[in-house]
């Protein structure tokens, strides 16, 4: 079986949640399944790290889909005839975007969308891409994937998608996060912010992240406790970011705000492990792995009680409302006050996350792809 991959977004040390989902599924079912010959499909120059076994062939076809107009001529001209090319069976699209006009076999992984309820978040002409093709890319698919029951819910009814065509697999977590000794705690803490308690956000930084709020809350924190603790943003800029920025130059405690960019899952599990907790705010979101990533840490979360949070996080965090300052606020004074709560979100954390992996997610994934292979 021929089994082509759209992996335009396997970028060497720029993984984001999608890309991640394809890189860990993708290495353990390319290895898995040698049975198969799998075709990976990339839009530039790709590192050899993502070529995971002898039965994947690399395949790069410009141009580089970063741009709707150059999305269109990439899955609608490139693709198909790549497709022919090699007489791909399946063909499977872990960010959800397919070509309409090809007549193979395809899966779609919808990660979420967002796009449907806040279009504004996005620039004008990916909005209206979204708008006019994800509907479309979804009635083209032979079988959808999604990341959870909630998003599952979602596309069934924004796209009037039959249920028992979806399938829900859970995201899961690289195997490096793990809890760490106090000495790397006080290491860490002394290197980032000069040894004081700090608040986490991972993310990276678009509207639906909701790192403006975040930011107000902590300054709330900040004067309703006097506290020295910090805030730690992990991330690099996506788009639209312009309150944030307006917000952050406002602030009273915006030096005790720190902006690190991208870190790697290395270092990221020291900044989890030494935080007092995570604050993962976003009012939209279709799974939330730092969530998971945090508890495989031992480090508690608050998180938003919107879209998929409350599925993924379980009994094991303390929920806030993401449009209210105060609800964001008093749960990171409780955190900061409470060492039993903190206790408490600990343990019911590292419960909680042992149902999440990147070998159940392949599983299911290939259980999916099984289901249009046997079609």
């Amino acid at each position: 079986m021929k089994i082509a991959v759209n992996t335009r977004l396997l970028l060497k040390d720029k993984l984001e949640g999608i890309g991640w989902f394809t890189f860990e599924t993708l290495q353990r079912i390319t290895q898995n399944h040698p049975e198969h010959e799998f075709y990976f499909i990339f839009d530039r120059p790709f590192h050899t790290d993502f070529i995971f076994s002898s039965n994947v062939h690399s395949i790069v076809i410009g141009p580089k889909a970063r741009h709707p107009f150059l999305f269109y001529w990439w899955f609608e001209k490139s693709i198909p005839k790549i497709l022919k090319q090699i007489n791909a069976d399946l063909f499977i699209s872990p960010d959800g975007f397919l070509s309409l006009t090809t007549k193979t076999k395809s899966i779609a992984v919808f990660h979420d969308i967002n796009y449907m309820h806040y279009p504004k978040d996005f620039p004008f002409l990916v909005r209206h891409y979204y708008h006019y093709f994800a509907p479309r890319f979804a009635k083209k698919a032979d079988r959808i994937v999604t990341v959870s029951e909630y998003s599952k819910t979602d596309i069934v009814d924004q796209f009037s998608i039959l249920p028992n065509l979806v399938d829900v697999v859970y995201n899961g977590t690289n195997e490096i996060f793990k809890p760490i000794s106090e000495a790397e705690k006080q290491s860490t803490k002394q290197k980032y912010t000069s040894g004081n308690d700090y608040f986490i956000f991972v993310g990276a930084l678009s509207p639906r992240k909701n790192v403006a709020n975040l930011l107000l809350a902590f300054d709330r924190f900040k004067t309703q406790t006097f506290s020295l603790a910090k805030l730690l943003i992990v991330g690099e800029k996506m788009f639209k970011t312009r309150k944030m920025k307006q917000v952050y130059s406002q602030m009273l405690f915006k030096d005790d705000v720190i902006f690190t960019g991208r870190m790697s899952p290395e270092e990221l599990k020291y900044l989890y492990g030494s935080a007092l907790a995570l604050t993962f705010v976003p009012y939209f979101e279709g799974f939330g792995i730092p969530i998971i990533e945090a508890m495989k840490c031992g480090t508690p979360v608050i998180t938003s009680n919107k879209t998929s949070m409350p599925e993924v996080a379980g009994v094991a965090a303390l929920f806030v409302d993401p449009f209210s300052i105060d609800s964001i606020s008093d749960a990171m004074i409780r955190i900061y006050a409470d060492d039993n709560l903190r206790n408490e979100l600990i343990t019911k954390g590292s419960i909680q996350c042992q149902k999440f992996s990147w070998e159940k997610t392949a599983e299911k994934f290939w259980e999916s792809i099984e289901k249009v292979i046997k079609k």
